[in-house]
């Protein structure tokens, strides 16, 4: 391969993706609520709501469109995540195999999550899960790069990949229609918070139910040269 020749490339979500984040985005969403004079919603509305950035969430939650209200609210959640949600996660059973065939198959791995970066890069590493990334991206805390689709423009002008040959892989709508809009092809996971026709609606041009099936999926999508 030619030094400035450009790497097929993995581009991962994170919550539902590779780590299981309910306890610590349920915990967090339910103390805003109350921070903010109002009942909690229940998990299947939390569950919902897990993919989208901060601010639609609350959005929702809340029933306005309130900036400033909004805007307290995820102060108020990122008070709690900070300290003690970040680390009520758990990796996917499987996912850190699936990294490691990335990897030794000469991929480029980049995280791409509408999650902070900052809160990203911690999780990473809290999971020894740094070592197989070459790129992390995710939002900056003013909202910027939290949209999927802007942040997968963001990854493929900063990084040296090619939308032609690259995948995104990802739980819900947001991951597949992200890729779509950046011409990224996506494959679903159905462990996370997103369901089949959700995924498939969306456009994914593949949905596999485990970690096992994941690394035959990305090789089916990536066409990479023989050396």
């Amino acid at each position: 391969m030619a030094e400035n020749e450009k790497r097929a490339a993995v581009l991962f979500d994170l919550d539902g993706t590779l780590t299981n984040p309910f306890a610590g985005i349920s915990n967090g969403i339910r103390h805003a609520m109350e921070k903010m004079g109002r009942t909690a919603p229940d998990d299947d509305a939390i569950r919902s709501h897990i993919g989208p950035p901060l601010q639609v969430t609350f959005a929702a939650f809340l029933e306005t469109d309130d900036e400033a209200r909004i805007w307290e609210a995820v102060g108020h959640y990122r008070e709690r995540y900070q300290q003690a949600g970040k680390f009520e996660n758990e990796i996917i059973p499987g996912i850190r195999d699936v990294l490691a065939h990335c990897v030794e198959s000469g991929y480029f791995l980049s995280l791409a999550t509408s999650k902070l970066e900052s809160y990203s890069r911690d999780i990473l590493a809290h999971f020894g899960l740094s070592e197989y990334f070459d790129a992390v991206h995710g939002s900056a805390p003013d909202g910027t790069n939290a949209d999927k689709a802007d942040l997968i423009r963001h990854i493929l002008a900063s990084e040296p990949i090619d939308a032609a040959n690259a995948v995104m892989i990802g739980d819900r709508l947001h991951d597949v229609a992200g890729g779509k809009a950046n011409g990224v092809p996506a494959i679903g996971v159905l462990w996370g918070f997103g369901d089949k026709a959700e995924l498939e609606e969306a456009g994914a041009l593949a949905v596999v139910e485990r970690p096992s099936d994941l690394a035959s999926a990305i090789g089916g999508v990536l066409a990479v040269e023989p050396v």
